[in-house]
């Protein structure tokens, strides 16, 4: 079955010089790539540039990516009723950069354009806009794939991700959501729908439950 696989971390420009990221290393989606092609599936992988992930990569193909405006673009692209699987794992920057400024005079504010902004005056004030959610369309581009979104979350305890991740299965048509981080705890929770959630003690129990997920789909 063709399977697309996000992961690692998008990237935004603050100017022609600078970027903000995350710390998402895309270990966990270039694993799952490798584990899936393993299983005989035909396998793309989109990975962030700045992924630090080191293992070799077993899938078909492989692309780069690098602010959350190219992997949609990349995502859109490849758009089709024939792709059986969708497993969004990337970590897309929640904020890109808006408007900057400097501040001038008594507290007036002054927009600042430039290639790469000096430090020579001081301060700068950055604003901070929400991307895009690519997550919320996906199952447009992809209207018979089996969808699958992550959930990490720092704060909070379990009941509150399990919700968090419900809430993402309605929202966006996704099929099952991939939970984990401090708020969950050790392991990781497949949600599939209200007050379903298995609970997956590792990466590989996590791989094959996902594999047979798919597979389980393609058998109907």
């Amino acid at each position: 079955m063709k399977c697309i696989v996000t992961a690692g971390p998008t990237y935004e420009e603050l100017d022609e010089v600078r970027r903000m990221t995350n710390f998402s290393t895309g270990t966990l989606g270039s694993r799952l790539a490798n584990y899936l092609a393993g299983r005989g599936h035909e396998v793309e992988l989109l990975r962030g540039y700045y992924s630090t992930c080191q293992i070799e990569s077993k899938a078909q193909s492989t692309q780069i990516f690098t602010t959350s405006n190219d992997l949609s673009r990349r995502l859109e692209a490849r758009a089709s009723s024939e792709i059986g699987a969708v497993f969004h794992a990337a970590a897309v920057s929640d904020f890109t950069f808006g408007k900057i400024w400097r501040r001038v005079g008594s507290g007036k504010l002054l927009a600042v354009k430039s290639r790469k902004i000096s430090t020579r005056r001081g301060s700068v004030l950055a604003e901070l806009t929400p991307t895009p959610k690519i997550i919320a369309r996906l199952r447009s581009w992809f209207p018979k794939a089996r969808l699958v979104g992550w959930k990490y979350e720092l704060e909070g305890d379990l009941a509150h991700v399990v919700a968090q991740a419900e809430r993402q299965l309605e929202e966006n048509q996704t099929d099952a959501c991939i939970v984990n981080g401090l708020a969950y705890g050790k392991g990781f929770g497949l949600v599939k729908g209200p007050g379903r959630c298995r609970h997956l003690r590792d990466g590989t129990a996590l791989f094959k439950a996902l594999a047979d997920f798919l597979e389980q789909r393609h058998r109907d």
